[in-house]
């Protein structure tokens, strides 16, 4: 089994040992009360993993405990991923993030937006703009979720077949056929909405690439980084590794319908939220953020096209508070944008936190979560498998908890 071992002492880099004891006692005390059945988090300050803590169960009622190796459903967190690779072809000039996405996919080159209506008969108009590459990683492309519940589009995308379970019998290509010839929430660039934007974008890196966004990821991003567990789904052998997933009813309730998709192969790889993965194995892809782009003597991508992306991207430096349509979101929304895969800390007095301005961050559906921190040199990352990700504050109570026992 892989072990997740700290290279340094917390103390040695700036970061006290008694403090971080904090984070152990908080998220114990979730899997005492049996609101979480486990959890893992990592922390690394530098290119150095400091501190590891671990606790409860990856399968509570099989009496399995959160180990190394465990495998968590990522969800969103397959984003940033995905979000690198395109970046990665745009530094190859495969594309220009200003260009119409409607050039490579049919169904966007006249798209229409929704004005009023029903789902089963809604009013729409022309788009006054175009999809362009940079909506799509910024989610300001009017795409949606339907497993939001909000709006008549994304009632649209339900009717479809694309809720929380999605149709297996497709592939990609079929799937952004299905999202695309609907109409869009708004206007291209006019606010910010959590959506099926990045699995659109898995699929313009399968034409940019001429390969499957499988193998162009483990070619170019998930093999070079030494991400070997990184996965679409379990193999046979990794079945007892795999965390089991739970949703919140009072406590943390076991969920085998959902969560057996991750046991599952799917033709329709979604590049928004489809990667399985071990905590060591996105502990790498982090430090390679923090790394400016690099890993070793691995480069993926250059430091100047990552500060691009670490760089807010909604329009006039807004913040998702004042951008966001009322849309579920992985973050506090004040004080914070989103650039090119992540969300961006803007301003930490308006987001009420300790976390640097230009931390990027995100998470995934079943609370997962990660923040980089290139000004603190740091590193996080949290791993639990409940849904969904609002039930608790983990995310900021752990950010605050972190940042105190900085003290250096």
């Amino acid at each position: 089994m892989a072990q997740l071992e700290a290279h340094v002492e917390p103390d040695q880099v700036g970061l006290d040992s008694r403090a971080l004891e904090r984070v152990s006692a908080y998220l114990d005390g979730y899997v005492s009360t049996g609101r979480l059945a486990g959890w893992l988090v990592t922390l690394s300050r530098g290119p150095e993993l400091a501190w590891v803590g671990r606790g409860g169960h990856r399968d509570r009622e099989a009496n399995r405990p959160v180990e190394d190796d465990t495998l968590w459903r990522l969800y969103s967190m397959t984003k940033p991923i995905t979000s690198i690779g395109a970046m990665m072809l745009y530094e190859e000039g495969a594309f220009d993030l200003n260009d119409d996405v409607g050039q490579w996919i049919d169904e966007l080159a006249e798209p229409r937006v929704y004005v009023s209506g029903p789902a089963s008969d809604p009013v729409t108009m022309p788009s006054p703009e175009p999809v362009r590459v940079q909506h799509l990683l910024s989610h300001t492309s009017g795409l949606t979720y339907g497993f939001q519940y909000r709006t008549p589009v994304d009632a649209m995308y339900r009717e479809r077949g694309y809720d929380m379970f999605w149709p297996e019998e497709k592939d990609l290509g079929e799937g952004v056929h299905d999202w695309c010839t609907l109409p869009l929430l708004f206007a291209p660039g006019t606010a910010w909405n959590y959506s099926v934007a990045t699995d659109v974008l898995g699929r313009l890196i399968e034409i940019w690439s001429g390969q499957s966004l499988d193998d162009f990821l483990f070619e170019r991003v998930l093999g070079p980084l030494g991400m070997n567990d990184t996965t679409w789904w379990t193999r046979e052998d990794q079945l007892e590794r795999l965390a089991a997933l739970y949703v919140h009813d009072g406590q943390a309730r076991r969920q085998d319908e959902l969560g057996a998709v991750a046991t599952r192969a799917t033709r329709l790889l979604s590049g928004g939220g489809g990667l399985l993965s071990s905590a060591g194995d996105y502990q790498r892809f982090m430090s390679m953020l923090l790394g400016q782009g690099r890993l070793g003597e691995t480069r993926l991508i250059s430091a100047r096209t990552l500060d691009l992306m670490a760089s807010n991207h909604l329009p006039g430096g807004a913040d998702l508070a004042s951008f966001a349509r009322d849309s579920f979101s992985e973050v506090g929304q004040s004080g914070v944008g989103f650039g090119l895969g992540f969300s961006v800390v803007l301003d930490r007095v308006a987001n009420r936190s300790l976390v640097s301005p230009g931390t990027i961050a995100w998470g995934g559906a079943a609370s997962t979560y990660f923040w980089v921190d290139r000004t603190e040199g740091l590193a996080v990352a949290l791993y639990t498998q409940l849904l969904p990700s609002w039930t608790y504050p983990l995310r900021r109570d752990l950010q605050q908890l972190v940042y105190a026992a900085l003290r250096a």
